[in-house]
C-alpha cells in the first residue's frame, strides 16, 4: 500500500504517519485506440484494461508516457524526415523522448541526427509553410484524447484537490505561495491550487533566471494579465551576469549547477523574506516523481532542512505522481493557456542553455534561438581552449562539457583552497591565508560563532575575541597576521573549547567563504532566520537575526562550508 500524502510504503491501511487512508500505487501504461486514433492511460491492474472507454475497442499497448505533438512540431518532424509539408496533418501524432508515433506507428530519430543536422535550411523553410500549416485534424483528435481519458482526469482532479486542501489546513491563505517558473507543471499546480482553495489572489513567484526562454518571459505577461488578482512578484537577481560569472568559475555542468542557486533559488528566497520575513510558508511546487531518479526520491510533502531548499518553506507537490499525459490532459481539457515553447517542440522549458538539456533541446534552440545559441557555442568553444581541451569543438559539440568536475584550468581554483599554517608560539592557533585583508567582513562572518567583540583583545595587535553566547567567554582570537608566502593573512586561536579541531574547522569553512564568494546567494537560502544577506558590498550576518544555529558552517548541510568549494575545487 502507499500513503500519497506521505510518499511511503505501508502493510497498514491507514499511514502510521499521518493516519490518511492508503492506496495502491498502481503503475499506468499508455494504450492506442486504432479506431479514436488517440492515447489511452489506463492503470495495468483494471479489470478492462485495453478497451477502449470511447468505443470500447480493443487497444495496443503504445509507452509508458507520452505527450502530444503540436502542428508546429509536426511540420519540422516532417521537414527533419524529408517527407513533404503537412504529410502527416491529418494524422495522429504523439512522442515520448525521441520516438514519434504517427497513428500509433513508431518512428525514432537518433540523437546524432539533432547534433549534425545544419539548421539553416529548416528556419527558412519553417517560415516559408508555418502560415498554412494545418490545426483542424489536430484539435479533433484532442477533443477525442479529451473524452477517452476523462475517468482518469476527473479521478487526478479529486486527489489533488484533497491533496492541496488538507495540505493548507495549517497555513493562513495569505502564507500559501505557488512557485511559479511558466513551464506546464507549475502552470497545472497553480491553476489546481486556485481552484481547490477558491482563491484567484494567492501569492505566485515567478523566478526569471535571465535566462529564460523569450516564449516563457511572454507566457509569463499573459498570465499576469489573464490572473488580474493574483499577487505576481518576480524574482531576478538583478547583479549578477551570467556570462561573466562563466568567465570566472566555467559554466554549470549536470553535477555543478551553480546557476541554481545564483540566479532561482536564491532571488527567490530574497522575495520570499521581503514578504513573510521569517515566517512559515507552504509552497505549492509543480515536481514531478517521473520527472527523474533524484525527484522519484523526493516526499510529496517536504519540510526536511536537509531537503530543502529554502529553510523556511514547507514544500506540496500536488501533481507528484502525474505523467506527462496527465499534465497534458488537464491543460488541454480545461482549455488553459500554456508555455508556447512547448509547441515548438520542447519537452522542458527551464533555461534555454541548461546542461540539462537534451539533443533535441539544444537543436531547437539553434533554429528558434540561433544568435543566442551561436554566441552560447563560442563562449564554450573559447573556455575549452582556456582550460587546455585539445579538441575544443569536439569538446563543446559532443556535449562533454556538461559533464565537466571542479575548477581545473581556472584561475579562480585557488580561491577555494583553504591554506594554513600551525603557528608555531601557541596552541590551537591556525595562520589562514587570504586573498585580501582581514577587514570587517570577515569578522561579521564569525557571527555564528558568538558575539563578535571589536572592542575586546589587544589594541596594538588588532585583536577581535568572539564570545561565547551563553558564558560570555572568549573562543576565539583572531588577528592580523604576516606569514611567510601569503600575501594577506589571519592568526585564529581556539580558546576555552572542549573541541578545538572541530571550532577550527568550522573556522576554516568562514575562511573560504571569504576568499572564495562569488555571491552565488546559497547561504541567503540556507539561513532559516533570514540573517544572511549579499549585496555589491558583500557577504553579512546580521547578529540580531542569527540564532547561531551554524547550519551554514556544517557540511551536512553545505559540503565544504561553501558552494563554490564543489565547482572550483581541483585536486592537488
Amino acid at each position: 500500500m502507499w500513503c500519497k500524502n506521505c510518499n511511503i510504503e505501508t502493510n497498514e491501511k491507514n499511514c502510521p504517519v499521518c493516519g490518511e487512508e492508503t492506496v495502491e500505487d498502481t503503475p499506468t501504461e499508455v494504450y492506442w485506440c486504432k479506431e479514436c486514433h488517440i492515447p489511452v492511460m489506463q492503470e495495468v491492474s483494471q479489470p478492462d484494461k485495453g478497451i477502449c472507454p470511447r468505443c470500447g475497442k480493443q487497444m495496443k499497448y503504445l509507452a509508458r508516457d507520452i505527450r502530444p505533438v503540436f502542428p508546429e512540431e509536426r511540420l519540422l518532424l516532417e521537414l527533419l524526415l524529408d517527407k513533404e509539408p503537412y504529410k502527416w496533418a491529418e494524422k495522429s501524432v504523439w512522442a515520448e523522448n525521441n520516438r514519434y508515433y504517427i497513428d500509433g506507428k513508431a518512428i525514432s530519430l537518433p540523437n546524432r541526427l539533432f547534433k549534425e543536422t545544419n539548421t539553416d535550411g529548416y528556419i527558412e523553410q519553417l517560415q516559408r509553410y508555418e502560415k498554412d500549416n494545418p490545426h483542424k485534424y489536430f484539435e479533433e483528435y484532442i477533443v477525442a484524447f479529451v473524452n477517452a481519458n476523462r475517468m482518469r482526469l476527473d479521478y487526478l482532479i479529486d486527489e489533488a484537490h484533497r491533496f492541496i486542501t488538507k495540505a493548507a489546513e495549517k497555513f493562513p491563505e495569505e502564507n500559501i505561495v505557488l512557485s511559479f517558473s511558466g513551464g506546464k507543471d507549475s502552470t497545472v499546480t497553480a491553476d489546481l491550487a486556485i481552484k481547490a482553495l477558491s482563491d484567484p489572489s494567492l501569492v505566485h513567484i515567478f523566478g526569471n533566471t535571465t535566462l529564460e526562454f523569450p516564449l516563457t518571459i511572454e507566457y509569463a505577461r499573459r498570465y499576469r494579465e489573464n490572473h488580474p488578482q493574483a499577487i505576481f512578484k518576480v524574482a531576478k537577481n538583478y547583479e549578477q551576469d551570467f556570462h561573466k560569472v562563466c568567465e570566472d568559475i566555467g559554466p554549470p555542468a549536470r553535477m555543478m549547477r551553480w546557476c541554481c542557486s545564483m540566479f532561482k533559488t536564491g532571488p527567490i528566497t530574497r522575495v520570499i523574506n521581503g514578504l513573510y520575513r521569517n515566517q512559515r510558508i507552504l509552497t505549492f511546487y509543480g515536481i514531478r516523481k517521473s520527472e527523474s531518479v533524484s525527484r522519484s526520491k523526493y516526499n510529496r510533502i517536504e519540510d526536511d532542512a536537509e531537503s530543502v531548499k529554502i529553510q523556511q518553506q514547507t514544500v506540496a507537490s500536488p501533481i507528484f505522481f502525474w505523467k506527462d499525459m496527465d499534465i497534458w490532459l488537464y491543460i488541454l481539457s480545461e482549455d488553459i493557456d500554456f508555455n508556447d515553447a512547448y509547441r515548438l517542440g520542447y519537452d522542458r522549458v527551464g533555461c534555454w542553455c541548461c546542461p540539462n538539456n537534451n539533443q533535441r533541446a539544444q537543436f531547437l534552440s539553434r533554429i528558434y534561438m540561433p544568435e543566442e545559441s551561436k554566441l552560447w557555442r563560442e563562449f564554450l568553444i573559447d573556455y575549452a581552449k582556456k582550460v587546455g581541451k585539445p579538441d575544443p569543438e569536439e569538446y563543446v559539440d559532443s556535449g562533454a562539457w556538461k559533464a565537466r568536475q571542479g575548477g581545473n584550468g581556472l584561475a579562480a581554483a585557488g580561491d577555494v583552497k583553504i591554506r594554513f599554517t600551525n603557528c608555531t608560539t601557541e596552541d590551537h592557533a591556525k595562520i589562514y591565508r587570504l586573498v585580501r585583508p582581514m577587514d570587517d567582513e570577515f569578522l561579521n562572518m564569525l557571527t555564528p560563532f558568538g558575539r563578535v567583540a571589536p572592542e575586546l583583545g589587544q589594541k596594538l595587535l588588532h585583536e577581535v575575541l568572539v564570545l561565547d553566547l551563553g558564558t560570555n567567554v572568549p573562543i576565539l582570537s583572531v588577528q592580523p597576521f604576516e606569514q611567510d608566502g601569503y600575501e594577506h593573512a589571519v592568526k585564529v586561536r581556539t580558546m576555552n573549547v572542549k573541541d578545538h579541531d572541530s571550532l577550527q574547522h568550522m573556522v576554516g569553512y568562514q575562511v573560504r567563504k571569504f576568499n572564495a564568494c562569488r555571491k552565488c546567494l546559497k547561504c541567503e537560502s540556507l539561513c532559516q532566520a533570514g540573517a544572511i544577506s549579499i549585496s555589491e558590498d558583500g557577504y553579512h550576518i546580521d547578529p540580531d537575526k542569527c540564532v547561531h544555529c551554524k547550519m551554514c558552517v556544517t557540511a551536512k548541510y553545505l559540503r565544504g562550508g561553501c558552494m563554490m568549494d564543489k565547482y572550483l575545487r581541483t585536486k592537488d
